[in-house]
């Protein structure tokens, strides 16, 4: 008999519960969303969520209404839960830490985690080690890994669509590096394939609200980053930006940018490509459900490592650390006292 695999979430707000009301408070809509962990969890066929968590009573509320899931105010007895295979932490980035250990101490199999990974290198690294010692997968919700058309770009660049690779840029608008480039730095480090060595950056502290509380501070900034094999990326992020998202990449046969969830080649010659991206298994999230599952089963093994993301943490935290220097250029791996800088991002 084929199994099922029994899910919770912790976080009940804009992307753990599909909250709309806590989508407001952020200005963002929910549709807008390449996916929710309830949307993907319970639209997968042999995942079926059976506990939801959240501090927040209207969240709780809300939840249980349109689910009809029942939900607890300690996250503590969600993972108490018996069988629960999955457990989606969709928190603030400060309970990220605490919550993976101990589910991954109370048995769970997988732990979805929202993005940044962590607020430290420590912090990221220790739930990396807690979970690979345990057997348990740890996926980080950096839902552009999961795009048909970022795995084909990859691949593309790869195999030499583009020629050498010569330079590389991204922007986006509302500043925000934990939250916002963590995506960024992360699909830059996929889509090349090449890790980043070095930091140059400037934060813009012009003192932007974040939207998701006075107690959480995530400037943007500018900067480059440099990838192995003298790549060189330019990074515009101001926090009052207008500018489009966008990761390009610039080879000697043609160029290659991200337009949304799309990718559009330009070839030096005049021709031009526009890939959708497009999977029959759904969005991003709904993805990265579909091959947590086919882990499970022991089918397909998962496609990246939780390392992953503690290294795209390490090049946010990189900007921190150069910043402080006044911009100057900053080795990666971190030592010493940089290592211990926290990212203060909600």
């Amino acid at each position: 008999m084929t199994r099922t695999y029994r899910a919770g979430i912790i976080g009940l707000g804009y992307i753990g519960g599909a909250d709309q009301v806590s989508g407001d408070a952020l200005g963002q809509r929910v549709e807008d969303l390449d996916g929710t962990h309830i949307g993907a969890l319970s639209s997968h066929p042999r995942v079926e969520v059976v506990a939801g968590s959240s501090r927040d009573t209207g969240r709780r509320d809300r939840f249980a209404e349109r689910t009809g899931i029942p939900t607890f105010a300690d996250w503590q007895e969600l993972i108490r839960q018996p069988d629960l295979d999955i457990v989606s932490v969709a928190t603030y980035t400060p309970a990220h830490h605490e919550i993976t250990i101990a589910s991954v101490e109370a048995g769970a199999k997988v732990v979805y985690c929202e993005k940044p990974i962590a607020q430290t290198l420590a912090e990221a690294e220790d739930m990396a080690d807690a979970c690979d010692r345990a057997g348990t997968l740890l996926v980080i919700n950096h839902n552009r890994r999961f795009h048909a058309s970022a795995r084909r770009l990859r691949d593309f660049a790869a195999g030499g669509g583009l020629g050498d690779l010569t330079s590389a840029a991204v922007q986006w608008p509302s500043g925000r590096l934990g939250n916002v480039g963590t995506h960024m730095f992360d699909t830059l480090r996929m889509i090349t394939n090449r890790e980043v060595i070095a930091v140059s950056g400037t934060l813009d502290l012009a003192g932007k609200p974040d939207c998701r509380g006075p107690e959480f501070t995530d400037p943007g900034g500018w900067g480059t980053v440099e990838l192995e094999g003298n790549l060189i990326c330019t990074v515009d992020a101001r926090d009052w930006a207008k500018v489009p998202g966008t990761i390009t990449l610039n080879g000697t046969e043609g160029r290659a940018r991200t337009v949304n969830q799309d990718v559009v080649v330009e070839y030096w010659g005049g021709r031009s490509e526009y890939w959708k991206n497009e999977d029959p298994r759904g969005n991003g999230m709904d993805v990265a459900v579909h091959e947590i599952v086919d882990h499970l089963d022991g089918t397909a093994a998962f496609p990246c490592t939780a390392i992953q993301s503690v290294k795209t943490l390490e090049v946010i935290i990189g900007f921190h650390a150069s910043h402080a220097r006044q911009a100057a250029r900053t080795v990666l791996p971190l030592t010493g006292r940089d290592r211990e800088i926290r990212l203060e991002s909600g």
